[in-house]
């Protein structure tokens, strides 16, 4: 076994090396290298990085076997250091504000600036600080479930009516931060995202309050989520928290699961009550017309029927005036003159015919039929227009010549108040 001594030269070497090394070379010492060698040799290396130029003696071994003391930095390399470290310091202030956001930036934790998209600087940490925040970003939350319709929580979503019913609401809200609402959002309330969800949330328990069962159910969805999304946005301004709520869009509105049978029945006992009131209205909308047509014809034949015998009244007085004024200038005529006109009134519409003659043994013969076609010519004529006064001009001028004859004496028949037609058959019966 092969002992190696530390005092060997060749010690590390190998031993094929030995010879060829100690050839051509003087006498190595046979020691360690010294310390102090080693020692002097370090110190004028540190001394030419620090700026002092080599020479003289290096650091003296201090007493008791410590370590030399270290020669101090030079003021310029102190100075360079200094810059170089304000500059770096300096340079940790440029940061860069992605498109979209904003960044609020703060002194010794005060508001200071808000600072646009792009590359900005600011004093650096601690002097300043900043806090990015996404104001272009459309943020959404659900009220009444999570994820899915199913995934209730009545806790939030069970609202009272103003009927006093339950209903089950579930709504969504999407807000965003207004363009300088980032202070506001991050300042004016501890947690801005749970204040929009308190507000949203308030204000459709009260509006709900207010609206009955059947209108939130049915028709009044879209003007409830409109007046919940304005009495929202009120209570965040009142609370300056920089948030504008884009949208409120209720999901699902319905009953209770526990009453939706009997809330089914009650729905359909409610379309049958729509249904016949329907029909009530239809049927009155077609009987009332009828019977408002019905009175307005009966109105107007009562008012023609008045306006009727209203003017035959006035008729029969202006005749009646008219005979008076004429029997005031011939009584005797006007008397005759109307007993005649009574008779021919009377015997028209009788079928009988009656002969006034002296009694006599002689058989007249009577030509009925003409007698008859006659009588049904004067009714014809009695029912036309005027018919009347000019009967009554005939049978005055009629009485007016049978009373001039019975004055004169001619005819026993014309004494006797006989019509002068009945005369002449009675005369002559056959002349026609």
């Amino acid at each position: 076994m092969k002992l190696f001594n530390l005092n060997d030269p060749g010690w590390g070497r190998g031993g094929q090396n030995q010879d060829d090394d100690s050839r051509g070379k003087p006498d190595q010492p046979s020691g360690p290298p010294d310390l102090d060698e080693v020692w002097r040799d370090f110190s004028k290396r540190l001394n030419g990085l620090f700026g002092r130029r080599g020479g003289g003696r290096g650091p003296r071994m201090p007493s008791g076997g410590g370590l030399p003391s270290l020669p101090g930095p030079s003021p310029r390399f102190v100075l360079l250091l200094v810059v170089a470290a304000i500059l770096l310091w300096l340079a940790s202030g440029f940061m860069i504000v992605q498109e979209g956001q904003v960044a609020v930036v703060t002194r010794f934790g005060q508001y200071v600036k808000t600072l646009n998209p792009g590359l900005q600087w600011r004093l650096p940490y601690p002097i300043e600080a900043s806090q990015q925040v996404n104001i272009a970003q459309l943020r959404t939350f659900e009220v009444g479930f999570r994820g899915s319709s199913r995934n209730k929580v009545l806790s939030e979503s069970l609202m009272l009516t103003n009927d006093e019913n339950i209903v089950d609401v579930q709504f969504v809200v999407q807000y965003r931060l207004l363009p300088d609402g980032a202070p506001a959002y991050l300042f004016n309330t501890s947690q801005p995202d749970e204040s929009v969800r308190q507000a949203a949330e308030t204000a459709m328990r009260e509006i709900v309050g207010r609206k009955p069962m059947d209108f939130v159910l049915y028709s009044g969805r879209t003007e409830v989520a409109s007046e919940v999304q304005s009495l929202a946005q009120s209570i965040l301004d009142r609370y300056k928290t920089g948030i504008q709520i884009s949208t409120v869009a209720i999901q699902n509105v319905q009953p209770p699961e526990q009453v939706q049978a009997a809330f089914d029945d009650a729905v359909k006992a409610g379309q049958d009550r729509e249904r016949q009131i329907n029909e009530g209205n239809a049927y009155a909308s077609r009987v009332i017309p009828e019977a408002e047509g019905q009175a307005a014809r009966m109105i107007q034949e009562s008012e023609g029927y008045s306006a009727q015998v209203i003017g035959q009244a006035q008729g029969d007085t202006s005749r009646f005036d008219s005979i008076a004024a004429e029997y005031a200038k011939a009584p005797g005529v006007t008397r005759e003159r109307l007993y005649l006109e009574t008779m021919q009134d009377i015997l028209s519409e009788s079928a009988k015919v009656m002969i006034d003659a002296p009694v006599g043994n002689n058989m007249l013969y009577l030509p009925l039929d003409k007698i008859m076609g006659q009588a049904a010519r004067a009714a014809g004529g009695s029912s036309s227009s005027g018919s009347r006064d000019a009967g009554g001009s005939a049978s005055a001028a009629a009485g007016a010549a049978q009373a001039a004859q019975g004055q004169s004496g001619s005819g026993r028949a014309s004494q006797r108040g006989v019509p002068s037609g009945l005369d002449s058959l009675m005369t002559s019966p056959y002349s026609n």
